[in-house]
């Protein structure tokens, strides 16, 4: 399942636009908040279940955070509710840029907070893996951010799959371990940011890195096709 999360401005084509007498924008925080717990409510997780399509498993965007850090995510804690954007715990999450160590990027967590509100934010920004996904041959479906171009201008060969349309975009990455480094040398045109895709190839629990999101798993993709926002 992915979520296709509408934000302010935007009329689907990746293109922020601004109306005169539009509501005010809401704050990076929130948007990013109420995309990740619509993400994680409108699931079941673990499914009991496991579909297998042309010999690939169905894997949901949930299956692949540890269940530590999907504790402290289906419980924000109160207090973070009223983060200010722009302040410095809005930015944590953006540290993620310059800061890979995930040991740094924790101990950048305000002291003074909760023990909750630490777990929260250290969930936000996780790197942490379910590592059964190692080597397995998966099949997802996502949002496609853009990295490297093949020979046509909508060419895409390399890019981020993430689980809501606009991130990395319009709002903050999610968590690292909600992000696929996807590998294609083959290419397919990319039309528009809001298409989503299934992918289907391999997964490895390996961290990259760039200045867009860092991402704590890669896939080598074997094939792409189209997600029926409608079907599935």
């Amino acid at each position: 399942m992915i979520y296709h999360i509408k934000i302010p401005g935007d009329n689907g084509d990746g293109l922020r636009r601004t109306t005169i007498g539009e509501e005010p924008k809401m704050d990076t925080f929130t948007i990013w908040i109420g995309a990740l717990v619509l993400s994680l409510s409108s699931v079941t997780i673990y499914a009991e279940e496991v579909e297998i399509v042309d010999g690939f498993r169905t894997v949901e965007w949930t299956e692949l955070i540890p269940q530590a850090d999907l504790d402290a995510l289906l419980n924000p804690p109160d207090e973070l509710l009223d983060i200010v954007d722009g302040s410095e715990e809005d930015m944590i999450s953006n540290q993620l840029k310059s800061q890979p160590d995930s040991a740094a990027l924790e101990e950048s967590i305000p002291s003074e907070q909760s023990e909750q509100a630490r777990l929260y934010q250290s969930a936000l920004i996780s790197t942490r893996v379910v590592p059964e996904y190692q080597g397995q041959k998966i099949r997802i479906a996502g949002f496609v951010v853009p990295l490297t171009f093949g020979e046509g201008p909508q060419d895409v060969v390399q890019f981020f799959l993430v689980p809501y349309f606009g991130a990395c975009i319009h709002v903050p990455p999610p968590p690292p371990n909600q992000i696929i480094y996807a590998r294609y040398p083959k290419g397919f045109t990319l039309e528009s940011l809001s298409q989503p895709f299934w992918l289907f190839g391999t997964l490895e629990t390996t961290v990259v890195e760039n200045d867009t999101a860092t991402s704590a798993y890669s896939i080598t993709v074997e094939k792409v096709e189209p997600y029926d926002l409608y079907n599935g």
